[in-house]
């Protein structure tokens, strides 16, 4: 491990090639170059993040058991199941001296598209170390979508895709709903972005402007899809391939699951095998479903706790204990919250805009699709949670170093 300290402590070593990056935006046309306004000054950060074979390995062995566990029967209401697997789940870990943490588990995850965009900007002889990412990531995407087609459709053939978010030309992300929308249209199939507003649920199918829209590429956060009526009746119907969907997020995403996956005797009860379980004891930080009667002990212990919203998403709502007031934590108390031990972020210094060394803390999030991790991305960032306001921060390379 000493080489990948020393390099994540090298604030020098792996800079990004900023001509390159460039170059490569500018490939994707006058509209994408347009939608990385001012407030992406801080979507990709200056140097790479190091890791070890053993933390990728951990990684990967967390995610698998994640994978056998949730699919044990009694996981979770079998009349919620539906053929697809869903889309860009997002594993997001912490990497410490005592290993890696998984600290949340995203079916939505963002930023796959703009870090593949990343990866291949770059020369791999520039940097330490080799990339975490399969080859030719726009076929392994593209073959991602038309797998969840298949699974509920068959080999009917799939003419049509929407990419749905609320305001979507508002969301920090929207470049990389370009860059998909871009992928399909390579692809022969014609993609659209859109508000769920502007969906229409017919008898025969979902539409959009009077289009039938085939499958909807989801990236809301109304993860139950109770505000969007119409989005909801169309897949309940089965008259659009939805991913990932409620039942995705129900499985792997809603933040108790963690709480599911730290509790040993509730695992051996469900059925987890003995190895399985030994992984998710030292992968997953202890977790537990905060309840009014611990306010007295989780107020002592507060600063052991990291403290997320249910059904929280993006860094809203999550707090760390020792930065609450006693007002926050009263509405805490009284909100649907799971408290989660603190698993220490690593550290990767930079150089700043005076050339002055700065220590920003990181997460590795792990893109997968099933058990197979497609790539691998860290975010650099200061203050409580990932951020993209941080000067010298936000997505960066993962590098594996031996």
């Amino acid at each position: 491990m000493g080489d990948v300290v020393r390099l994540n402590a090298d604030a020098q070593s792996g800079g990004l090639d900023h001509a390159a990056l460039d170059a490569a935006i500018r490939v994707q046309g006058t509209a994408f170059q347009q939608a990385l306004s001012a407030a992406h000054a801080h979507l990709f950060a200056d140097v790479p993040l190091y890791v070890t074979e053993a933390q990728l390995a951990q990684m990967q062995t967390v995610i698998e058991a994640v994978e056998r566990v949730v699919k044990l029967p009694g996981w979770i209401d079998d009349s919620t199941e539906i053929p697809a697997q869903g889309v860009f789940y997002g594993y997001d870990f912490h990497l410490n001296v005592q290993g890696a943490h998984l600290i949340e588990i995203n079916t939505n995850a963002g930023g796959a598209f703009l870090n593949a965009l990343l990866i291949g900007s770059q020369r791999v002889a520039d940097f330490p170390g080799k990339t975490v990412a399969l080859d030719n990531l726009e076929d392994v995407f593209l073959g991602m979508f038309r797998n969840e087609w298949r699974l509920e459709r068959g080999d009917v053939p799939l003419n049509t895709v929407c990419i749905v978010d609320d305001q979507p030309e508002g969301q920090y992300l929207y470049p990389e709903f370009l860059l998909a929308r871009a992928m399909f249209g390579r692809a022969g199939i014609t993609a659209y972005i859109a508000d769920p507003a502007a969906l229409l649920a017919r008898q025969d199918g979902l539409y959009l402007d009077g289009t039938k829209i085939d499958l909807v590429y989801n990236r809301l956060t109304d993860f139950t899809l109770q505000q969007h009526p119409a989005l909801r009746r169309a897949h309940l119907d089965k008259n659009v391939v939805l991913t990932p969907a409620p039942a995705h997020y129900a499985r792997y995403a809603d933040k108790r699951n963690l709480a599911r996956l730290s509790d040993v005797e509730g695992l051996r009860k469900l059925g987890a095998n003995a190895a399985d379980i030994a992984v998710l004891q030292a992968g997953v930080p202890h977790t537990i479903i905060v309840q009014e009667n611990m306010e007295e002990s989780l107020w002592a212990e507060r600063k052991q706790w990291f403290f997320k919203p249910n059904s929280g998403y993006g860094s809203k709502g999550a707090y760390r204990g020792e930065k609450l007031t006693r007002r926050v934590f009263g509405e805490i108390m009284k909100s649907d919250y799971v408290a989660q031990r603190l698993a220490a972020p690593g550290e990767r210094e930079i150089c700043d805009a005076a050339g002055d060394k700065q220590s920003l803390k990181c997460d590795v999030r792990c893109y997968a699709y099933g058990a197979q991790i497609q790539l691998v991305a860290a975010r650099l960032y200061q203050g409580q949670t990932t951020n993209f306001r941080t000067p010298g921060g936000g997505f960066a390379l993962v590098r594996v170093v031996e």
